[in-house]
């Protein structure tokens, strides 16, 4: 960016949205989430000379590859890869989720980014979720399995938007080895395998033809086994070559309508008109500067940017640099950060078109500076969000779940693409339409839409895009010309702590893009601290208790996919060790 769209950048007020509540920690959500169960395979870092792609699975990060190879865009990349993760990570994101893009054109010095996240149906209001006693579910898997849970999926929209911009290639080529992979069959991965047998969703053997293709014969898909898709090659090919419109209009759309309004468990409001209607949008980015960088990320209706954003600049009111990161100090100065940062954001964001977010008062550096002085040396325990005249709103009552995926891509000619993707929870709503999962993105609104009288501002209306927790995220020199980092991961809300440590890492303790990546986990979302279990981290409970912190030590399962390009032009990628995605590179 050059500085003067830099000034538009940094502080910008929006007219900008509320964010989606997370559910109670220490529910029965962590029971299910896929957090401890997933191994940690060492990596490596990866270098490249001209261009680099880091995502989910080793094939969608090879289709990703073989685009730039063949002179594609970083974008080009991004729609081969995001196919690819609609066939080979099914639970995790797919054509039927959505998903926020940010796109670095090189020759323009300007960052753009793409709000491609899911609308609630035009007849949906606050009383979605509630029972005739106009109360919220007991159970919230009873919010999530089923039709009511679908919002109008956004990611091809938003790829095409952005093809139809700074594309090299051709929009059919860019499916085709998805299309190949799904008609031949792809080899079922062991995440995908032990996600399947822990139960993850429990919508997923109740609801056809979701059962079937998962849990073939009663038997969840065994790893190394090819698996089949024809319909998904069949809705491919229409979307291939005839664009997303194909989607959006005719027999995909009509096969996912009657999917979501005739579902088996929870019916939804879905309509050929809502899936008509979807546009994606072209937002400003927030961005903030940290010390001697500027950082930038999604604006509302995500909450993952202005988070990190919060989070960075509470801490750059601290000596960070000068702390072991792995040590009580750290930790305890980055949760209750955090416990500040997410304070507000339960309290204040939500989609912009529907709700002022008070975006230019959340970044000024004397309001983080003054929530910095609240860090004592005891543990905040309930943090409190900060006070906007004109902004009264009650915090928000929504689950948030840990799925998703990011890719992080850079392409020979410097562009690059942070894209988070999702279909919210693992194996999203459970209803599965042209052989690809719906999303259940509408539990990330309040399912509440009042507390003591007061509106949350994240509470479900018609048309309205739910807060989201995804980060992806790029980190330039301080005037903004100069990209420097590219990062994102999955997570549900503890996105925001996995990539806000892993900028502590890159940008105050030097470490490469891996390295950073690696670090043990600490989170705080304004309840418990969670050090990931089996690290170094773990080690620090008992001096975090003494401090007056609530600690659980728990798995803390990122998916973190990263690029750095190194002062020589080189390009230094990372891929999560806790999950199967990889970095490749031309080198590779």
């Amino acid at each position: 960016m050059k500085s003067t769209a830099l000034a538009v950048f940094l502080l910008t007020s929006f007219t900008l949205g509320a964010c989606s509540p997370q559910i109670t920690e220490g529910n029965q959500r962590d029971k299910r989430e896929p957090e401890a169960a997933t191994g940690v395979v060492d990596k490596n870092a990866v270098y490249a000379n001209e261009y680099m792609v880091a995502a989910a699975t080793p094939e969608a990060a090879a289709a990703g590859r073989a685009v730039l190879a063949d002179g594609g865009s970083a974008i080009d990349a991004a729609v081969a890869v995001q196919a690819m993760l609609t066939l080979t990570e099914p639970q995790s994101s797919g054509i039927g989720g959505g998903a926020f893009i940010l796109y670095w054109d090189a020759a323009e010095e300007h960052l753009y980014t793409i709000d491609a996240r899911e609308k609630a149906p035009a007849n949906a209001d606050e009383t979605l979720f509630l029972n005739a006693n106009g109360k919220p579910p007991e159970d919230f898997w009873d919010a999530v399995v089923g039709g009511r849970s679908v919002g109008a999926p956004g990611v091809l929209k938003g790829l095409e938007v952005a093809h139809n911009r700074w594309g090299k290639r051709p929009w059919e080529e860019l499916f085709s080895a998805t299309i190949e992979a799904a008609e031949q069959g792809f080899e079922v991965s062991r995440r995908l395998q032990m996600l399947l047998e822990m139960d993850l969703n429990p919508g997923l053997r109740k609801l056809s033809p979701a059962k079937e293709y998962f849990y073939p014969d009663g038997q969840a898909l065994q790893a190394g086994t090819l698996k089949q898709n024809p319909e998904l090659a069949w809705a491919l090919r229409l979307v291939a070559e005839q664009g997303a419109d194909a989607f959006y209009r005719g027999p995909i759309a009509e096969k996912v309508v009657n999917a979501v309004q005739t579902s088996a468990l929870a019916p939804g409001l879905l309509t050929l008109e809502d899936l008509a209607n979807y546009q994606a949008v072209v937002r400003e980015p927030v961005c903030n500067a940290y010390r001697i960088y500027t950082v930038c990320g999604m604006g509302p209706p995500s909450s993952g940017g202005l988070t990190v954003l919060q989070i960075l600049g509470i801490l750059e009111n601290f000596p960070v640099a000068q702390w072991q990161p792995v040590s009580k100090e750290a930790a305890h100065h980055f949760t209750q950060a955090s416990r500040l940062a997410f304070a507000d954001r339960n309290r204040y964001i939500a989609d912009s078109d529907f709700v002022t977010v008070p975006v230019q008062d959340m970044l000024k550096k004397a309001y983080l500076a003054s929530r910095a002085r609240q860090i004592g040396n005891r543990d905040l325990t309930h943090a409190e969000p900060g006070i906007f005249a004109n902004y009264a709103f009650a915090d928000d009552r929504s689950p948030e779940f840990p799925n998703t995926s990011h890719i992080s891509i850079v392409d020979a000619n410097g562009n690059a693409v942070s894209m988070t993707t999702s279909i919210e929870m693992g194996f999203g709503s459970s209803v599965m339409a042209s052989g690809f999962l719906l999303n259940n993105q509408l539990t990330d609104f309040s399912l509440q839409p009042r507390v003591n009288g007061e509106l949350i501002a994240n509470r479900v209306q018609g048309g309205k895009r739910p807060r989201s927790s995804m980060a992806p995220t790029m980190v330039f020199d301080a005037e903004g010309d100069d990209l420097l980092h590219v990062v994102g991961s999955p997570g549900g809300a503890r996105i925001i702590n996995y990539v806000a440590q892993t900028l502590l890492g890159v940008l105050d303790w030097n470490m490469n893009m891996q390295q950073a990546i690696d670090q043990p986990h600490v989170t705080n979302l304004n309840n418990y601290t969670a050090l990931e279990e089996g690290t170094e981290m773990a080690e620090l409970a008992k001096a975090l208790k003494a401090m007056g912190h609530n600690v659980r030590v728990t798995g803390l399962n990122s998916g973190l996919h990263g690029i750095s390009i190194l002062p020589n032009g080189q390009l230094l990628g990372g891929a999560d060790p806790r999950r199967e995605g990889v970095a490749l590179g031309e080198q590779d």
